[in-house]
């Protein structure tokens, strides 16, 4: 199916600078443009490729300034980065869905299955489960005995849900994750450490996405709960009892102890460690592998261990590796002193 620069200029309310009878049928990244493809420029370190790309049309800011002429057909807007992302959401939407219950699959016979869903080979739905309207559970996906889940949600390849776990609408779990496994709880003992049940469970509020292999684990009492609009990246760890605001998100290798309480409108960078029963207030910035000890207010932008101010950060590591040159020239200056005692003496 191909598109005009004028009808999609329509649908994302921009200016078109060129050909508005420009044709494009699928989607490439501006410096692998190709003819009939829509590309994009948000980040101005790819400025370049406009002068030279293949594409047909290219999305850009109101702002951006064109040095020489270009080729593509350009489409202003304010935002490029939100055009072309409500671009590929209703190319998505476009994709047909896959419905049915493949004959491999078993649902259990109390089990309750919504109108339009599909069910993959060799997955598993529990006794006692309700799947909403719309859901896609691929094959190998474990959805556990009494789990809840809403509408409209995509659990891929090997996803687990265990017993008893709430999922909202519109939840997309990848491939390899794990939800509601036991939180990591023991008790030392004389003969060793004992388990201590975790009998509780984890809610995924509605709008959550959560990445490949990343694993939310069941509280000891109560529920872990992730609020709506969360996004996690692959292989985070969310321990029993954190509890993840709205619209927070983390990227890879993010770490979550024990009854953390993270705000919202958070941004967590990869690898960032938090340890346990702390409280990290709203719209906290925290930059890559951060490690943080101690609750926060929130409101801040911070980075390292303990997270610091960014331009205090940066200045320490440059004088961290200055520390050689430094502990040479205070070992020399020591020695010149001892000197200068002994002439005195």
């Amino acid at each position: 199916m191909e598109f005009t620069a004028e009808q999609i200029a329509n649908v994302i309310g921009g200016r078109v600078e060129g050909n508005k009878d420009a044709k494009v049928h699928t989607f490439a990244k501006i410096e692998e443009g190709t003819e009939g493809a829509i590309s994009f420029l948000s980040n101005p370190k790819y400025t370049h490729y406009l002068y030279n790309t293949k594409s047909s049309i290219v999305i850009v800011n109101e702002d951006v300034e064109l040095e020489k002429d270009v080729d593509a057909t350009l489409i202003r807007v304010p935002n490029a980065y939100e055009s072309i992302a409500k671009l590929l959401q209703i190319y998505e939407a476009s994709k047909p869905k896959k419905t049915g219950v493949a004959p491999q699959a078993y649902i259990a016979p109390s089990a309750k299955l919504g109108n339009n869903c599909y069910v993959g080979p060799f997955a598993y739905v529990g006794e006692g489960a309700e799947i909403g309207d719309g859901c896609q559970i691929h094959p190998h996906a474990v959805v556990g005995d009494n789990v809840k889940v809403g509408s409209n949600c995509i659990f891929y390849p090997n996803t687990t849900i265990y017993q008893g776990c709430k999922i909202g609408n519109n939840v997309t779990i990848h491939a390899g994750s794990v939800i509601g496994a036991d939180g990591f709880g023991f008790a030392p003992g004389a003969d060793g450490y004992d388990k201590i049940p975790q009998i509780g469970i984890v809610v995924i509020e509605d709008n959550v996405e959560i990445g490949a292999n990343t694993c939310v684990d069941r509280s000891t009492m109560g529920a872990t709960v992730i609020h709506k609009g969360v996004k996690l990246d692959n292989l985070v760890q969310v321990a029993h009892n954190v509890e993840i605001g709205e619209n927070t998100v983390m990227s890879a290798q993010v770490g979550i102890a024990g009854s953390t309480k993270v705000g919202s409108w958070c941004m967590f960078g990869g690898q960032v460690g938090l340890a346990g029963h702390i409280t990290i207030g709203d719209k906290t910035f925290l930059g890559a592998q951060s490690g943080v000890p101690g609750s926060l207010k929130g409101g801040e932008e911070l980075i390292g261990t303990p997270p610091m101010n960014p331009r205090q950060y940066f200045k320490s590591q440059a004088i961290f590796r200055r520390l050689p040159d430094m502990y040479k020239d205070l070992n020399d200056a020591k020695k010149k002193i001892e000197e200068l005692n002994e002439k005195i003496k």
